[in-house]
C-alpha cells in the first residue's frame, strides 16, 4: 500500500485533517493533525485513525501503526 493511499483514507475518515505518512517496512508511520481532535483524550483520537485503516489492518495489508495524533494548536 502506497502512502498516498494511507493519506487519502485518513484524511476521507477525519474532517479537516492533514495527514503525513511514512511506511518502514511493514511499519506505517502517520502524524495526523486535525481540528476534530478538539477536546479528545489521546486513545480516543487513535481510535479514530484505526477506524479509518480497520479493513486494511484486518486484511493484513497494514501490520503495525505508529502515529501522532494533534489538534491544529498541538502542532503549532
Amino acid at each position: 500500500m502506497q502512502p498516498q493511499e494511507i493519506q487519502a483514507l485518513i484524511e476521507a475518515a477525519i474532517a479537516d485533517s492533514k495527514v503525513e505518512v511514512s511506511i518502514e517496512g511493514s511499519h506505517v508511520n502517520v502524524v495526523v493533525v486535525s481540528s476534530a481532535f478538539e477536546g479528545m483524550r489521546p486513545v480516543q483520537k487513535q481510535q479514530l485513525v484505526y477506524k479509518a485503516l480497520a479493513e486494511q489492518i484486518a486484511s493484513g495489508v497494514i501490520h503495525a501503526v505508529n502515529m501522532q495524533t494533534l489538534t491544529p494548536a498541538e502542532a503549532g
